[in-house]
């Protein structure tokens, strides 16, 4: 077990924030297209870029000698030093103000929201919330809430009785294979080692395969929405209910509601891995 962490000593990382920019290039629209399932083509300067590009820019790089065991930067700097070792990527909200297009500069504003602790069926949870303004010269693109979790090693846990798999008035299916992983981490820079080193993901972290991205199931209900609608959603709120792993078919589905869409991601058998929710 790991140590308990110091919410008190945590919290100090509240307000802290930085900044870092890139530039949308031709080269990363084309490789993220064809890594979410839309058309490739070439694109020229001034194209719109898939909405979840900025989740490809200023991603955190260091030496590998600063890598943490999971291939994560090690803990501190930035976000507070939680002293548990499973890192995920829980939800968020997206509010969409501009498209981001190829030669764009965009800077990406982030301030530590808040850090909680919580207890779940796999212990202690630490939740850190960080708030994104993502601008580019016409101002502000994205505004962006990112929720991370991270809990202790426990032992593998028998999974509870699933209901019965929900409905959808709108599905497409996809394969989620080993290079459509890698294809997602080089595009993101995330040395995360459950997204591709198999050995480390089920002798040392207990899952059965390789871990679909969180940002990458919630870039594809963002996709399609717009594919739906026509237009990005204003708003789009998400979060992982469970793994969504290698090897099988996958879905991402879309229910009309009131309100506008929700949205999910399903594994092979239809249980939802993701939910969001879409509004216009």
């Amino acid at each position: 077990m790991s140590e308990k962490p110091d919410l008190d000593h945590l919290r100090q990382w509240i307000g802290r924030s930085t900044e870092a920019s890139d530039v949308v290039t031709a080269q990363l629209v084309k490789g993220l297209r064809a890594t979410l399932f839309l058309p490739v083509g070439e694109p020229k300067a001034g194209d719109a870029a898939p909405f979840t590009v900025h989740w490809c820019l200023a991603p955190a790089v260091v030496p590998a000698s600063e890598l943490g065991p999971d291939g994560h930067p090690s803990r501190g700097g930035f976000l507070p030093p939680v002293p548990l070792p499973r890192r995920m990527w829980a939800g968020g909200e997206l509010e969409f103000v501009d498209t981001l297009r190829v030669g764009d500069e965009v800077t990406r504003t982030s301030r530590i929201k808040d850090v909680t602790l919580k207890t779940g069926s796999t212990g202690t949870l630490c939740f850190v919330s960080v708030d994104h303004e993502h601008t580019t010269k016409r101002g502000i693109a994205i505004r962006e809430r990112h929720d991370i979790v991270y809990r202790d090693v426990t032992p593998a846990q028998a999974a509870p009785a699933k209901a019965a798999p929900p409905p959808a008035q709108h599905r497409e299916t996809h394969f989620a294979d080993p290079v459509l992983l890698f294809r997602y981490s080089a595009l993101t820079f995330n040395g995360h080692r459950i997204h591709y080193d198999r050995d480390y993901v089920t002798k040392v972290e207990g899952y059965p395969g390789l871990i679909f991205h969180g940002p990458m199931q919630a870039a594809l209900q963002i996709e399609f929405a717009a594919k739906l609608r026509s237009i990005v959603p204003k708003k789009f709120a998400y979060r992982g209910v469970q793994p969504l792993f290698e090897g099988s078919e996958f879905s991402v589905n879309a229910n009309e509601t009131a309100e506008g869409l929700e949205t999910w991601t399903a594994n092979s058998v239809g249980q939802p891995t993701m939910k969001g929710t879409a509004t216009w």
